[in-house]
């Protein structure tokens, strides 16, 4: 076996891993405020496609944790790179929100009803039956289905919400086409953050929470994975999956001492 090399960049999935739900897990804050004192590249990425990046940056600091808004990659703007190298200046039908529609339109697609490339379905809290048609039926009529991540269900403070994923099955179960899921897992999304930060995936780390999409994708991506255990997988899952994390801690605060050292995943 060739010898690892050091450590230089950091992936992180945000829901999670450093907030649950509205709030900040402890040791985030200091987390990302060492990753930046330290000069190490990082990216927190999110599945979420609501919101965009300035959104996202005043939600976390409203959560106590200073984030850049260039550090920010979420499923919304990996699915305009990926529409902008297939189909530069392309057209598209969005049932999304402005994390979306924002991202396709900075890569000049034009948003449309009539003959769209694609129909790019995303996360939104205001989903109607009348998109949900309109979608089948350009769908139906040609146009390239592509959706932003296969989440099927999402936390709120008054329960589970569906998300993308489920509304994407409903939209396959009348049209007989699957979507395209640009996100987590599919190691695309992890690609597309390695080549926004110049970096290689044998010298960066993915820290998540989620044995099936984050540590997935990192593995698949070349990566080392950390896994923490502050929000969806617990520990007495981990030997369940056929694939395992290269390091399992309790929670980023115990990353916090390891930023700085080559390999941040051994021992």
């Amino acid at each position: 076996m060739t010898e690892r090399k050091p450590v230089d960049c950091w992936l992180t999935d945000m829901d999670g891993v450093l907030v649950r739900e509205q709030s900040a897990i402890e040791g985030a804050a200091e987390f990302i405020q060492t990753m930046r004192t330290s000069g190490r590249r990082f990216l927190v990425l999110t599945n979420n496609s609501i919101y965009t990046p300035r959104d996202l940056r005043a939600r976390l600091r409203g959560s106590g944790i200073d984030l850049p808004e260039e550090s920010i990659w979420t499923s919304a703007l990996a699915t305009a790179q990926f529409l902008d190298d297939q189909r530069a200046g392309g057209s598209a039908y969005v049932v999304g929100e402005s994390g979306l529609t924002t991202a396709l339109h900075d890569i000049g697609y034009v948003m449309t009803e009539r003959d769209p490339d694609y129909v790019v379905l995303g996360e939104t809290r205001t989903y109607s039956f009348e998109a949900i048609t309109r979608a089948i039926r350009l769908i139906e009529g040609g146009a390239r289905f592509i959706a932003t991540n296969p989440d099927p269900s999402g936390p709120s403070l008054e329960g589970t919400l569906p998300a993308t994923g489920a509304v994407a099955a409903l939209i396959t179960r009348a049209t007989g086409v699957q979507p395209y899921y640009i996100g987590k897992p599919n190691p695309l999304m992890m690609r597309s953050a390695l080549n926004r930060m110049e970096a290689h995936s044998e010298t960066t780390v993915m820290v998540g929470d989620r044995m099936d999409t984050d540590i997935i994708s990192g593995l698949e991506a070349g990566m080392r994975t950390v896994l923490v255990l502050t929000g969806s997988t617990r520990r007495d899952q981990v030997e369940r999956f056929p694939y395992r994390p290269t390091r399992v801690v309790d929670s980023v605060a115990d990353l916090i001492p390891l930023v700085a050292e080559l390999d941040p995943t051994a021992g």
